[in-house]
């Protein structure tokens, strides 16, 4: 019969030493504080906009809007983004990116309503509900046609040009097949 090993007898001597693969803190991200859009003077009246550096920056769009948010966008230009002493603090990666791009939003443009709620509203009124009729008696045929009977259920192919073609060619199956259904056959 073999004896215990007496080296692992006990386990005092290995709990002082830390285990590197026990280490579960994830390494410190590198935080690279920049200039935000507050440390530029932003003059909505005149619609102009300088950086810290003391240089205006260019407009690119009075009513651009993102996120529903209506804004001005500027940019710097290359001559002064590219020699400018505090371009380090002004871009995240100062490397890569030639010049600096500052947005001011204003307020926000339209309804906070989904569109479900709209084309229910839509739908409702009499003239929505006529449309509606129409569309079931014209349209969805051709969908539960190709879905049900093509058995195009989903694309079977990837990229946009390659649906397109995809979705042209089952089109063209359903019409051929329409023609030849109403006496257009050779």
């Amino acid at each position: 019969m073999q004896k215990r090993d007496t080296r692992f007898a006990t386990q005092e001597r290995y709990t002082t030493l830390s285990n590197p693969l026990h280490d579960k803190s994830r390494p410190k991200k590198k935080t690279v504080v920049v200039f935000g859009p507050e440390d530029f003077r932003y003059d909505p009246v005149a619609r102009t906009c300088i950086c810290p550096a003391g240089t205006s920056l260019n407009r690119r769009g009075a009513a651009n809007v993102t996120d529903g948010h209506v804004g001005e966008h500027f940019q710097g230009a290359q001559r002064d983004c590219g020699p400018c002493p505090l371009r380090a603090q002004c871009l995240r990666t100062p490397d890569t990116t030639p010049v600096r791009n500052v947005a001011f939003f204003r307020d926000r443009v339209g309804r906070d309503v989904n569109d479900s709620a709209l084309m229910r509203d839509r739908i409702d009124t009499p003239a929505g509900r006529a449309q509606y009729a129409r569309r079931f008696a014209t349209v969805e045929p051709v969908f539960a046609n190709l879905r049900a009977n093509k058995r195009l259920d989903r694309f079977t192919l990837r990229g946009r040009a390659k649906v397109d073609t995809q979705w042209k060619l089952y089109c063209l199956v359903h019409n051929i097949e329409k023609l030849a259904n109403n006496g257009y056959a050779a």
